[in-house]
């Protein structure tokens, strides 16, 4: 039974989880300022909004890291050993791995994300055009300790995880995340992660508050995905999509701001809002090859090679486990 065991007894017995969904939302939303964790955007429904987002023309991430990956193909892949499994953390489009996969020869690919459904789905499109890949996707949250499945654990480990992702942890959190990946993936693995570079605070404006509305639609999901699962009601029309830069702290915030006073109930808690106060759901750090490198080395990874394009938007770094 969970923190909520009250509002639970009355309620409909939730699955882990869910349950884990509940407990989170109902302690960021109790907190000044209030908040929600950005892994709790990616239902099917948020996936595929995300997966809008990356084709979106002010949207630079994807396509840039999908550049690098394109002309770096060759490099890339000759540091890859032969025959090994590539754990992806947090699997979306399978764009990128698709690139991996002309440039080196897998014995295996592991997806892992929180969304079942999602990641099932893409898994079974590639296995369609890649048959002869081994492809054992994991439903986990990639952000704490899972096992790999067994048939992969004599292989060699090369974690994958692009799309600057890191970005969404705290500091702090990006180096658990590291040293997490490095216990799962093992000793002697390597680590291909994409991270986004500091630029100009109008690029980086205008690629979180597209003009579109794709984004806004995408932070607005995760209330949805509230009242959806764990029974809220949130009114979506009562927030607004926010998104700045805080230079101080080289990072993009995303919020949802109320429009005005009011309270929302959610497994028998009532929650109030006073006018334009926020919630924080996502973070998004931007780095410099020097802090981002001195990040890995402080979580037990060894820098081995670095990637970007040739406007210094994007990075993609191979990292080795160290001894």
């Amino acid at each position: 039974m969970s923190v909520h065991a009250a509002a639970l007894d009355t309620a409909q017995r939730f699955d882990e989880p869910t349950s884990a969904f509940a407990r989170d939302a109902i302690e960021g939303l109790s907190k000044q300022p209030k908040q929600l964790p950005p892994k709790y955007f990616y239902d099917a429904e948020g996936s595929a909004l995300f997966e809008q987002i990356t084709g979106l023309p002010e949207y630079y991430p994807t396509r840039t890291e999908l550049g690098i990956l394109r002309q770096r193909a060759a490099e890339i892949g000759a540091m890859i050993p032969q025959g090994a499994a590539l754990v992806e953390f947090g699997a979306g489009s399978t764009a990128k791995l698709r690139t991996l996969l002309s440039a080196c020869a897998l014995g295996a690919y592991v997806p892992v994300d929180i969304s079942g459904d999602f990641l099932n789905a893409q898994a079974a499109a590639l296995r369609l055009d890649f048959p002869e890949l081994a492809i054992y996707p994991v439903t986990a949250d990639f952000t704490a300790p899972f096992g790999l499945p067994h048939t992969v654990r004599e292989m060699p480990k090369v974690g994958f995880f692009p799309g600057s992702t890191i970005g969404n942890f705290e500091p702090f959190e990006a180096c658990g995340f590291l040293r997490s990946a490095r216990k799962i993936l093992g000793p002697g693995a390597m680590l291909l992660i994409g991270v986004d570079l500091e630029k100009d605070d109008r690029v980086l404006s205008a690629a979180y508050n597209d003009a579109a509305g794709v984004t806004a639609k995408f932070n607005l999901n995760v209330l949805a995905r509230i009242n959806r699962e764990l029974g809220g009601d949130f009114d979506l029309a009562a927030f607004v999509h926010r998104a700045i830069y805080n230079r101080e702290r080289h990072r993009i915030e995303m919020h949802l701001i109320s429009r005005t006073a009011q309270t929302v109930h959610l497994l028998g808690r009532n929650i109030s809002f006073r006018a334009g106060e926020s919630i924080h759901t996502e973070s998004s750090y931007k780095y410099s090859v020097e802090r981002f490198n001195a990040l890995a080395r402080g979580s037990g990874w060894s820098p081995q090679a670095l990637w970007t394009d040739p406007d210094g938007m994007f990075s993609l770094h191979a990292l080795a486990a160290a001894e």
